[in-house]
């Protein structure tokens, strides 16, 4: 290749880069431009040479190069990544980023200006997209949630309404506010002096938990009714689910049912369990324990399940707490250490023993708000109780 081909290279490589390119002098005066930016702004070459680069921008542009662009140009010696509109002879606008750096002359000063525009219509376009995308995102985010809270709170009984002569409190605390857990609990009357109760958790999340969780609310409602005795209606459940859903681990469900009835100046509970953590009794004397539900079986992973029953008396001043494990699998920050892996539910229940049934609830509250980010599941608490001092009639 000869000199002469090598000079004709270059001068093509000017003319024809696939950007555009701009020399002006340190005021602004365009002195030469090539065919690509010519072509861009659909101007001959030399109708540019002369005209100022504020001609070339829009009325926003022209302040940013005064104040901005050129300034620090001249300054710096350099400028990268300056994305402008530059205005074409038809007045359309086109999407550019600039680079440019500076010539300088003998006299140590800036003596000419180079600039360099690369089409940014692809970016402009993708950015505009990426907007677009996030704007949908969002709103369907904000759905989303909006969705999850109106199911959750559908899964809830909306007020907890004891008989005269217990108070009762509950609490749910949502993990996510995006996606919908399984954990249940309610309180309904069965006569004038029965009423039910239950506190659960169905495996998963999502719809499908909701689901699910909508219809075991329902056929307990309507076991307790039928059947009465409470491992007679985890049995009910179980066969129904089995009907319903098919059974399996990716259908179970861990639960406390139980009936109150009434007797003297307190309730008998009756209650049975199903693969549930133990509910705990605070006593009034400041005592606490659990109650030994050991050995049941979660509902609807089995035809022939097992579940373990148990019968006692609360009292004035008693308290019986239900929960989720949501509360006891909680990460405490500490390794892989969970919450209870120590017996800390214990201690933090004889901390507040004797405890009224709200005064429980908002401690474990303020325990999971605490904990944080280390609560990965939906919690539920459920507790109930004879007030300390009160005359109940038979």
């Amino acid at each position: 290749m000869t000199d002469a081909d090598v000079r004709g290279g270059i001068e093509d490589h000017w003319d024809n880069a696939p950007c555009g390119h701009v020399i002006a002098r340190p005021d602004g005066t365009i002195v030469l431009v090539n065919a690509t930016m010519a072509r861009w702004l659909g101007y001959g070459r030399d109708a540019l040479r002369g005209r100022s680069i504020l001609d070339l921008l829009t009325a926003g542009g022209r302040i940013h190069y005064e104040t901005h662009f050129g300034p620090l140009l001249l300054v710096n010696g350099e400028l990268n990544g300056v994305t402008v509109d530059l205005v074409a002879a038809d007045g359309a606008r086109l999407p550019m980023f600039l680079t440019g750096n500076v010539r300088t002359g003998d006299g140590d000063g800036p003596d000419l200006i180079r600039i360099t525009a690369v089409d940014a219509s692809d970016r402009r376009a993708y950015e505009r997209e990426l907007l677009h995308q996030r704007r949908r995102i969002e709103a369907e985010h904000g759905q989303v949630m909006a969705f999850a809270e109106t199911l959750r709170k559908a899964l809830l009984p909306p007020v907890l309404s004891p008989p005269d002569g217990l108070e009762a409190a509950g609490y749910y605390y949502a993990a996510s506010a995006e996606e919908v857990g399984g954990d249940f609990y309610d309180l309904f009357p069965l006569s004038e002096s029965t009423w039910g109760f239950f506190l659960g958790d169905v495996a998963g999340k999502g719809v499908d938990a909701a689901v699910v969780t909508g219809l075991i609310r329902y056929v307990l409602r309507s076991a307790a009714v039928s059947e009465g005795e409470p491992v007679r209606v985890l049995h009910n459940l179980n066969e129904v689910l089995g009907q319903e859903l098919g059974l399996g681990s990716h259908r179970l469900c861990t639960l406390v049912y139980g009936n109150l009835i009434r007797r003297g100046a307190g309730f008998d509970v009756d209650l049975a369990g199903g693969g549930h953590p133990p509910p705990l009794v605070l006593a009034a004397n400041g005592h606490t324990r659990y109650v030994d539900t050991t050995g049941g079986y979660a509902v609807g992973i089995t035809s022939t399940p097992r579940f373990v029953s148990t019968r006692f008396h609360l009292g004035a001043g008693d308290t019986l707490m239900l929960y989720t494990d949501g509360l006891t699998e909680a990460s405490t920050g500490r390794g892989r250490e969970r919450f209870d892996d120590e017996g800390a539910l214990m201690l933090f229940a004889r901390e507040h023993a004797p405890a009224t049934p709200d005064g429980i609830v908002r401690a474990v509250h303020r325990l999971l708000d605490e904990l944080g980010a280390g609560v990965q599941d939906d919690a539920a608490v459920l507790a109930f109780g004879v007030p300390a001092r009160v005359r109940l009639h038979a």
